[in-house]
C-alpha cells in the first residue's frame, strides 16, 4: 500500500503539470499574496530593503563557507561576482555623494566580501574554476546598461554624472545574476552551497522589489514623482520586477528540491 503523499507534494506535482501561462499566473498571484501579507505584518516597509541586504550578505557568507571549507569554486560564476562588485561599487559611490545612510554600511560590507570571493576564485582556487561553463559575455549587459543609463536617468538636482551612475547601478543589478544562471544552465546540476547562495539572491531581490512596491503604495504614488519624471521612475520599478522574475523559476525548483529532501538540485531543460 502506497504511503499518503504530503499536501506540499500534491501541490508541487499539480503545478509542475500546468502549462507555462498557468504557472506564470500562479507566480503572479503568489507574489501579490506575499506582498499583501508583508504590508499587513511589516510596519516600517523601508526595513524590507535592509532585510534584503542582510539576506544578500547571508548568501555571500554561504559562498565564503564553500570556498574556505570545501576549497573549490566549482559552479560559481566569476563574471556574476564581478558584475555584483561593479554595481555595488557604483552604488556605494552614489550613496556617499548623494545620501549616506545604513545602506552605505551594508553595501560596504557586501562589496568587501564580494571582492574577497573574486580574489579567491581568480587566484587561490583557480584550478577548480569552471571557465568553460562561465561563458556569458558580460559586455552583453554592461554596454546596454551604460547606454540606457545615459538615455534614462533620474531628473533630481544632483550632478549629471551622479544621476547617470545611479541609473547604471540600478540597471546592472537587475541583470548581474545572468552569468550565474548560465553556469547552472550549462551544468544542469547545482550543488547545495551554490543553490543556497542563488536562492538567497532570489529572496533578497524579492524583498527589495516588495520594498519599492509597498513604498509606492504607502505614498500613493508620490514616491515616483520624488524619483523624477519621465521614464525613470517606471524603469526603477521594472528593474526590480525583472530581477525578481529572473530568479523566480530557480527558486521554485530549489524549494521543490528542498521539500523532496534532495541535497543536489537537478534542473530540467529550459530552466534558467
Amino acid at each position: 500500500m502506497k504511503g499518503t503523499k504530503s499536501p506540499i507534494h500534491v501541490v508541487t506535482t499539480w503545478v509542475r503539470r500546468q502549462p507555462p501561462k498557468v504557472k506564470a499566473f500562479l507566480a503572479v498571484v503568489t507574489g501579490m499574496a506575499v506582498l499583501v501579507f508583508l504590508r499587513m505584518v511589516v510596519y516600517d516597509h523601508d526595513s524590507l530593503f535592509v532585510v534584503a541586504e542582510a539576506v544578500h550578505a547571508i548568501g555571500i557568507s554561504v559562498l565564503i563557507y564553500k570556498l574556505t571549507k570545501e576549497k573549490t569554486c566549482a559552479g560559481i560564476s566569476l563574471k556574476s561576482q564581478e558584475l555584483t562588485a561593479m554595481f555595488l561599487a557604483v552604488r556605494l559611490y552614489c550613496s556617499f555623494v548623494m545620501e549616506y545612510d545604513i545602506h552605505t554600511i551594508l553595501d560596504s560590507a557586501t562589496l568587501a566580501t564580494t571582492l574577497w570571493v573574486i580574489y579567491m576564485i581568480r587566484f587561490n582556487l583557480k584550478s577548480s574554476y569552471m571557465d568553460d561553463k562561465d561563458n556569458f559575455a558580460i559586455y552583453y549587459v554592461v554596454i546596454p546598461c551604460a547606454v540606457l543609463s545615459f538615455l534614462i536617468h533620474p531628473s533630481t538636482q544632483h550632478y549629471l554624472f551622479n544621476r547617470i551612475s545611479w541609473a547604471f547601478c540600478v540597471y546592472l543589478e537587475a541583470v548581474s545574476v545572468l552569468p550565474q544562471l548560465r553556469v547552472m544552465q550549462n551544468t544542469k546540476i547545482v550543488e547545495p552551497f551554490t543553490a543556497h547562495y542563488v536562492f538567497a539572491l532570489g529572496v533578497a531581490r524579492f524583498l527589495s522589489c516588495a520594498h519599492w512596491i509597498l513604498q509606492v503604495l504607502d505614498t500613493r504614488g508620490h514616491l515616483l514623482t520624488a524619483l523624477g519624471h519621465g521614464l525613470w521612475p517606471c524603469l526603477v520599478l521594472l528593474s526590480e520586477i525583472v530581477q525578481t522574475f529572473i530568479l523566480a523559476d530557480f527558486c521554485y525548483y530549489y524549494v521543490k528540491s528542498l521539500v523532496g529532501g534532495q541535497l543536489v538540485l537537478r534542473l530540467p531543460s529550459g530552466v534558467v
